[in-house]
Order: C-alpha cells, then structure tokens, then sequence
C-alpha cells in the first residue's frame, strides 16, 4: 500500500496505491466523504472498499481530495473535488496502459464525486456507490446512467434517510442498457458500523458477478 503523491489541479495530491501482480488487471479509484464533515482516504468504509478491490485483483488507488491531509488546495464544493478525481484516474490509467477495466466507488459525497466522474469518463465501466447523500445532493445529471452498477445503503442511515436512495435506484433501474443493483444492509448506519464486513461482502459478491470472467479470481 504504497504512498504516492500526484500533480493535481491546485498542487500534489496524497495517495495510497496497490498495483495488482496481474497482467492487463483492471483499475478501481476510490473517492471519501465530505472534507468538511471529516472525511479523508482513511475513511473506514473508503478502507474496505479499498481492500475488496485490492483481494479482487484490482489496481487500486484511494486518496485525499484537496486540503486534505497533505493535499495541497482547499475544498472547493465539489467541483473542484470532481477535478481531482479525473487527476487520480489520469495517473492510474497512466501506470495501468492495459487494464482490462475501470470501476469507481465512492462513500457519501464520494459518491456523489464518483456519479460525476462517471458521466464525464465514458471509460469507466462499473461503479459501486455506498450511502449517496440522495437527500441533499442533486443526482438528476444521470440523465441516463452510461454504467452498470450497484448502489448499497443501510437501512438504519440517519443522516441519508433509506427512502430517498431507494428512489434513486428505482429511477436508475428503470433505464435500458444497464444494469443497476440496489442492496439495503440491516441494521447498517450512515457509517455502517459493525457492518463493515457485510458491507464487504455485498461488493465482493457484486464484483465477482459482475466483472468479465478473466477478471473474478480473487486472491491472484
């Protein structure tokens, strides 16, 4: 889990990278929550989901949005963030010529970031967005969703209340061409708590489903 610092919009940016021993393997990045709520790449949520990509053979990068941590700048209300995340996926598909894939994942505001990115990157092919701040962030720039993918959420979130999210999925689900899951972990708060591990499990299932068949064995 090497560190790594990249060149951003507003200056370096602070990573962490995994480079998978698999030829052709494909690229995840990870995005974390809210900067002023707290939230950095060490996240533990943002953690797991790190790991999961990681065992499933993936090249994966989180790492910590400007004025975060040793990331040079200052928040900037998400468009800024947005900037950030197309660098860190600039430098992964730099190092990863190859890959075979690329998925994005993002936890709250990170997936807010990540739904974003996703629209402007054609490239990217699958997504895993957990607990999407449905309820006051504006979702209505997937008009349509280009990507499969899975939203997961706990039922018991009560900072994003389940209702609302479980409406975005609907909504997403409806449109043709794609597929996207939608997982509700009982019990789970905004921060999935105790969850993690079920949480953990929900990706890994969903990637093991949803990957090409050269790229599901976990562990190489």
């Amino acid at each position: 889990m090497p560190e790594i610092i990249f060149n951003g919009p507003e200056g370096r940016l602070e990573g962490r990278y995994t480079h998978s021993k698999r030829p052709n393997a494909p690229i995840a990045l990870i995005l974390h929550p809210h900067p002023r709520q707290g939230g950095t790449m060490n996240n533990k949520v943002v953690y797991a989901l790190y790991h999961t990509f990681a065992r499933r053979g993936f090249s994966v990068m989180r790492f910590n949005f400007r004025g975060v941590g040793r990331s040079q700048g200052v928040f900037d209300n998400g468009q800024g963030e947005l900037s950030d995340a197309a660098s860190a996926l600039d430098w992964m598909q730099g190092v990863n010529s190859s890959a075979s894939e690329c998925w994005v994942s993002g936890f709250s505001f990170g997936a807010w970031i990540a739904m974003q990115l996703l629209m402007r990157r054609p490239e990217i092919s699958g997504f895993i967005s957990v607990a999407p701040p449905a309820n006051s962030h504006d979702f209505t720039f997937l008009a349509p969703c280009p990507s499969s993918g899975v939203i997961i959420h706990g039922d018991k979130d009560d900072l994003v209340p389940e209702a609302s999210v479980a409406k975005l999925a609907a909504k997403l689900s409806q449109q043709k061409n794609i597929r996207v899951d939608y997982k509700v972990v009982a019990g789970a708060n905004h921060f999935f708590g105790d969850q993690l591990d079920v949480l953990a499990g929900e990706v890994d299932r969903y990637l093991a489903t949803a990957l090409a068949p050269s790229t599901v064995a976990a562990g190489q």
